[in-house]
């Protein structure tokens, strides 16, 4: 069991972010690759209602992950996490199911991971591409320490968004009509949101 401290920001152009993360020195981990994502609940609804998340990820390998409710600190969230690596996503699905987990979304993205050292602290940075657009998410020990990882890389700071892609995407659901479940390639093809229709602004503009 750990704590996840992170924080995610909108950009317009990501292969800035890459070459500014090369330029520093980070390592890449994991090239780019497609994620698939299950978000599950109790048919009551009480994970998302304690703010609690349960997670099944499938990428290279599959995962499945807790994260306790958060606390938010200039847009960075920090949370419990416990994450363990599964044998087989398919069985995993369904005994999840068996045991009256429902998936109540499932969600879709392309990312990219470097780890990036800075100031004798050490940073994991996620170059995402999701449906409705471009992110950078930074992950390291404390709220400080990202935010200033975040200006190193030509982000602003106070654009860091407080909420996760789910909760982003369900706003945009709301004003756009589209299924809040559903957040993948195949059910967003076309989509071109502007950052205005997701209620965040681009970190990378000045």
């Amino acid at each position: 069991m750990g704590t996840e401290t992170e924080a995610k920001f909108f950009v317009r152009n990501l292969g800035a972010v890459q070459a500014r993360l090369e330029k520093l020195g980070a390592r890449l981990l994991q090239p780019r690759i497609l994620e698939t994502n299950l978000r599950f609940d109790l048919p009551d609804g009480s994970l998302r209602q304690g703010g609690r998340v349960l997670r099944l990820r499938r990428d290279g390998s599959a995962r499945l992950t807790y994260k306790g409710p958060s606390e938010t600190v200039e847009g960075v969230l920090s949370r419990a996490e416990i994450e363990v690596e599964v044998g087989d996503f398919d069985t995993t699905l369904c005994l999840l199911e068996s045991l009256g987990y429902r998936v109540v979304a499932t969600y879709e993205k392309y990312r990219q991971v470097y780890s990036l050292d800075l100031e004798k602290s050490g940073f994991h940075v996620f170059l995402d591409e999701l449906p409705y657009g471009d992110f950078v998410e930074i992950e390291g020990e404390t709220a400080e320490a990202v935010l200033t990882a975040a200006n190193r890389l030509g982000l602003d700071p106070k654009a860091a968004i407080p909420a996760g892609y789910l909760a982003l995407f369900e706003a945009l659901s709301a004003e756009r009509g589209y299924d809040p479940s559903k957040l993948t390639f195949t059910a967003l093809a076309g989509l071109s949101p502007q950052p205005e229709h997701l209620r965040v602004r681009a970190a990378d503009e000045t």
